[in-house]
């Protein structure tokens, strides 16, 4: 087992992969290869991020925040948790790195020995059976997530029993969505500054201005806090995050605009361009005519020039559809259905579908990017026929208009990115198509035929391994690029700017929030 406070996850791998060189090719030389110096963290310096995002909920147990969930990924631990520059699950929590099976729907996980909050109280097993209660209270956003767990039970103090609904292969990546906290603290206080077992622990919190956090003393994971504090610096207007960023203010910068890259890069810091799931998506409501006709939706995706749109909204760094999952996820399949830009092939479907265009609305978010990408839609549309109205507003004020009245809008351009809780097809799938709110109130697809017919899939797919669960995953992608109900137009590449002389063990991340657990401030 692993217990080096002064190894990084990150050197660990690289130690381990090189260890497994070694023994299957044999020496070459004498010595071999000489080991990377190991970097000590400057207990002096403080990790400083200047981040995309804010907040006002930091809740472990439901938050959704870009800003929140990263944050509590140094602040507050699950049982498992993710290295989210590979998406590969380590043990957090836990004592040991998988999960003690009992039978196919049952496992037995024992806490990590002597674990403590922040304030200095152990650790125990209540504290993980109510974290998941929180998780999965009525109206949670994690339940469709989750759904797979049945219970999370009490053995004795430092053991939790774990029962799934079905063999479910998948169960440390969504024990990972489960963060604990202790069973006292209450919701208010959760809200507004959480404690957690983290190697960080927060020292103030205003998700409007800044997030700063200090090493958590009581810490005795793997992988202690790299600095002497961190600082993240809510900056949402991109000058200013760029900004506070070249003038050193500070060592990281999040959601690095295309068009900024080439000269952050020239002026001495590095840039990650990592292509993650975070997209673009456009929403049609499946209830109202002419879009509960899945070819009127089909013909709105022909008519989208999205190679246009890549070019000039995001300099390159986006890709184009293929399938539901971009092409660099190990689960990629090639759908049956990938649109291209095809005005007359647009049309045609129109004609099939006996629909003459009218006028219609565009809901759009404030996001600059999709902003930027709207009038591009606007435009392609209209060349099909439509006359298109855009109303853009702040993304909370938009879906709470839409939730109220599902029946208000016609068509939404909005991004979306779920894979800050992982990167399995089932979860992915399952935010935007699961039984939950964007299925029932948004796209109004719940009770479509098709609907269903994906939903029992994904139940099918997760009880199964390898190639069948492929082959099932694969049909669930043919099915979401058929009906498009709600679709993506581009997957994002996230560019994260830092300075290598001041961080070491950093890496860029393909989500939204930034990810420096195990990495050490110089």
């Amino acid at each position: 087992m692993l217990h080096n406070a002064g190894m990084t996850r990150r050197s660990f791998l690289g130690a381990t992969s090189a260890a497994a060189a070694f023994l299957g090719l044999g020496l070459v030389g004498c010595g071999g290869e000489k080991k990377p110096e190991e970097v000590k963290a400057n207990t002096d310096a403080t990790i400083a991020i200047a981040n995309a995002y804010k907040t006002k909920n930091f809740h472990p147990s439901n938050t959704s925040s870009a800003l929140a969930c990263g944050t509590n990924w140094h602040v507050v631990e699950g049982l498992y948790g993710f290295d989210y520059s590979d998406y590969s699950v380590h043990k957090e929590l836990a004592a040991e790195d998988e999960p003690t099976k009992v039978d196919d729907t049952t496992f037995e996980i024992a806490l990590r020995k002597d674990a403590k909050f922040s304030d200095g109280t152990p650790v125990t097993a209540d504290d993980v059976v109510k974290s998941f209660e929180r998780c999965t209270a009525e109206g949670n956003i994690y339940i469709p997530m989750l759904s797979p767990i049945a219970s999370i039970e009490k053995k004795d103090d430092t053991t939790v029993t774990v029962k799934t609904a079905y063999p479910f292969s998948l169960l440390k990546q969504r024990l990972a969505i489960v963060r604990i906290v202790p069973a006292s603290m209450d919701d208010e206080t959760l809200t507004t500054k959480p404690i957690g077992s983290g190697p960080w622990a927060y020292d103030k919190v205003d998700g409007e201005v800044q997030v700063t956090a200090k090493p958590n003393e009581h810490y005795n994971g793997d992988f202690k806090a790299g600095a002497g504090m961190m600082q993240w610096d809510v900056q949402v207007d991109a000058t200013a995050r760029k900004t506070a960023f070249n003038e050193g203010t500070d060592m990281i910068m999040e959601s690095v605009p295309a068009e900024d890259v080439e000269g952050i890069k020239s002026a001495g810091a590095k840039v990650d361009t990592v292509q993650g799931f975070g997209l673009v998506f456009m929403m049609m409501n499946a209830t109202k005519a002419p879009f509960d006709n899945v070819k009127v939706r089909q013909a709105c995706r022909y008519a989208l020039d999205v190679d246009k749109m890549i070019a000039n909204t995001f300099s390159g760094q986006a890709a184009a559809l293929s399938s539901y999952l971009p092409e660099n996820h190990a689960n990629f399949h090639k759908a049956a259905t990938v649109y291209t830009h095809d005005v007359d092939k647009a049309k045609a479907l129109l004609s099939e579908a006996g629909y003459t265009p009218g006028k219609i609305t565009l809901s759009t978010t404030d996001a600059d990017f999709v902003v930027s990408m709207s009038a591009q839609v606007q435009q392609d549309l209209e060349a099909i026929g439509f006359t298109v109205e855009i109303q853009k507003n702040q993304s909370s004020a938009m879906y709470s208009a839409i939730d109220q009245d599902p029946q208000s809008y016609d068509i939404v351009l909005a991004p979306g990115d779920p894979s800050c809780f992982g990167n399995d097809p089932d979860l992915l799938m399952n935010w935007f198509y699961g039984n939950n709110t964007w299925t029932q109130k948004r796209t109004q697809w719940a009770e479509d035929p098709k609907c269903k017919e994906l939903q029992d899939l994904m139940a099918k797919a997760v009880t199964k391994e390898g190639s069948e669960q492929q082959d099932l995953w694969n049909q669930c992608f043919d099915i979401i690029a058929e009906q498009a109900p709600l679709y993506p137009v581009v997957h994002k590449q996230v560019n994260t700017a830092y300075y290598e002389d001041k961080i070491a063990d950093f890496k860029g991340i393909g989500t939204t929030g930034v990810y420096t657990v195990g990495a050490k401030a110089k």
